[in-house]
């Protein structure tokens, strides 16, 4: 198996349309629930991590069904060619949905079919990737989404202000296209390793890092819980603590989302060639104390420099004080996210790679069901208090720092896992 960068990029366009579709969810959704349905903090916290609920139920099972499905046209793409035009679909009427059940019909029908391909398109990565060339790679999908995150929130944002349709429309036809894209011109691997209807499931796996002596499998997993408790909790309400708080147009609120996500792409690729020469477990470190200093200064800075515009720019729209620490925390999320799948993945086969995918999944998605409920629990509890938020992710991320120092496996490999 040989690394190529072209198939690699060409795989991003998968990843590409997950963004696009919940950086425009993310964005926007809270906004509807909050202005055109009049939901509580609280509610809204709930609603947004329905699709985590989703995914929990679905896409670590779904990753280990992906290892064993063997099919004329691979054992990742179907799952592929099924949910993507599906949420699609759902996706492009969420914004015309005049009364709350129907919104919650279109939302579920999107859930449900984004957690049905995620794990299997991102599984595709290690799949025609040699371990060596994984955080790399893992670095270009990660562009490639983070490319998407920029277009839904910079161009997104601006659509919202013509029609608030527009955005959705164009993140259905984004995923569709990318969809299109992967299954033209990815071909996956004849061989899988061994196995397929024999491989352990998903919780016989995880109960095999449980029970191994060396912790670093269980270790990893925790980390990945607590440093997404903190991200997803943050993310969830950035649009109304942006508005709410700092009392920044809702245009405006929606584009902090790009101008972390800008400098995410920009040091994505970096972040795996980083985890590839000093190692996985200190580039994710060094990304976890970075990102909690720079959530600590959205503490204790006050209103008036966060808010205030420093400069304007071309896309980028108004630079405010809380954009300085915004792009910085793209950087140590880079560094965080991009080394921490080939991490999980290196702990086993080539035949086992959905299955320990849908681990990651597993526990990611956990910490998005938790954080923004708790988050959401928070600022109701301090009366509508939006920087409380700030106040708890540091202390998640110190959590998730503790942890990785004690894991010793994870890191690259010269030879391909088998």
């Amino acid at each position: 198996m040989k690394f190529n960068y072209g198939k690699i990029f060409l795989l991003g366009f998968g990843f590409f349309g997950v963004s696009v579709i919940w950086s425009v969810y993310n964005a926007f959704v809270p906004l509807f629930l909050a202005n055109k349905f009049g939901l509580a903090p609280a509610m809204i916290g709930f609603f947004m991590t329905l699709d985590n609920i989703a995914a929990l139920f679905i896409q670590p099972p779904v990753g280990a069904w992906s290892d064993r499905l063997r099919t004329p046209i691979g054992r990742r793409i179907p799952f592929i060619l099924i949910g993507a035009p599906i949420g699609a679909l759902a996706f492009g009427l969420i914004p015309m949905a005049a009364v709350l059940p129907l919104f919650v019909a279109c939302t579920s029908t999107l859930l449900l079919s984004m957690a049905f391909w995620r794990t299997p398109v991102v599984a595709l990565m290690p799949d025609i990737t040699p371990s060596q060339y994984r955080s790399q790679a893992n670095g270009i999908i990660n562009l490639m989404g983070g490319v998407g995150a920029i277009i839904a929130s910079l161009v997104g944002s601006t659509l919202y202000e013509i029609n608030v349709n527009f955005p959705f429309w164009m993140g259905s036809g984004l995923v569709v296209l990318a969809a299109v894209m992967v299954f033209l011109f990815i071909k996956e691997p004849k061989e899988y390793g061994k196995g397929g209807a024999g491989q352990p499931n998903l919780f016989k796996s995880l109960g095999e890092l449980l029970a191994d002596q060396d912790k670093s499998g269980i270790r990893i997993l925790f980390a990945i819980f607590f440093w997404f408790l903190a991200y997803n909790g943050i993310e969830a309400f950035l649009t109304l603590y942006a508005t709410k708080r700092l009392g920044l147009p809702e245009g405006d609120a929606a584009r902090l989302f790009g101008h972390l996500g800008l400098m995410f792409v920009l040091f994505a690729l970096v972040a795996g060639i980083v985890g590839s020469r000093i190692g996985r477990r200190v580039t994710i470190s060094l990304g976890i104390t970075l990102m909690a200093a720079l959530i600590l200064g959205m503490l204790v800075l006050p209103v008036e420099f966060l808010a205030g515009i420093i400069t304007k720019a071309p896309v980028l729209g108004n630079i405010r004080g809380i954009s300085l620490l915004l792009m910085p925390a793209g950087i140590a999320w880079a560094f965080i996210n991009i080394n921490s799948l080939p991490m999980v993945v290196d702990l086993t086969t080539s035949a086992r790679i959905g299955t320990f995918t849908g681990l990651y999944y597993l526990f990611s998605t956990l910490a998005a069901i938790v954080g923004p409920n708790l988050n959401g629990i928070l600022i109701q509890a301090s009366g509508n208090n939006y920087n409380a938020i700030m106040l708890v992710s540091p202390a998640f991320l110190f959590i998730a720092l503790l942890l990785m120092l004690g894991v010793k496996r994870g890191e690259a490999s010269t030879g391909t896992a088998s």
